[in-house]
């Protein structure tokens, strides 16, 4: 898993553009880009939270970044971990596959970063819940 060594991630200039200061990007902003491009991905059931998420989440507040890890390679370079559960009758090299795309392909996106690993996690499986009609 990715060490989280830096607490943001220093953007480059676009090129042709004239440098005007530097421009940081927050780990936080990373995880909510990438907490957004997993949910878009189908087959994708939900991220792994934790308790503080779920209790967040019941109060109506929906929460990006969950299940979802930044951090930074050795060679410092943005590492993403996600963790998430599939739909059942998905595949799943197919959807992790997309996952990592959309989230690379949206992190670049947004911040002009590119990321060297994003590791897929595949924590369970959802069955849909057959809804059973009640006879009076």
């Amino acid at each position: 898993m990715a060490e989280k060594v830096g607490q943001s991630f220093v953007q480059p200039t676009p090129s042709g553009k004239e440098e005007l200061g530097k421009i940081e990007v927050a780990a936080e902003v990373i995880e909510v880009v990438a907490g957004i491009a997993v949910n878009e991905v189908e087959g994708v059931a939900a991220t792994r939270g934790n308790i503080a998420t779920g209790v967040v989440e019941r109060f109506g507040k929906k929460v990006h970044n969950k299940g979802i890890k930044s951090g930074v390679t050795e060679t410092g370079e943005i590492a993403i971990d996600v963790f998430c559960s599939v739909k059942y009758g998905f595949t799943i090299p197919k959807v992790a596959k997309e996952v990592q795309t959309q989230i690379r392909q949206a992190i670049y996106n947004m911040t002009a970063l590119e990321t060297a690993e994003v590791n897929v996690h595949i924590t369970g499986i959802h069955f849909e819940k057959e809804e059973v009609a009640v006879q009076e």
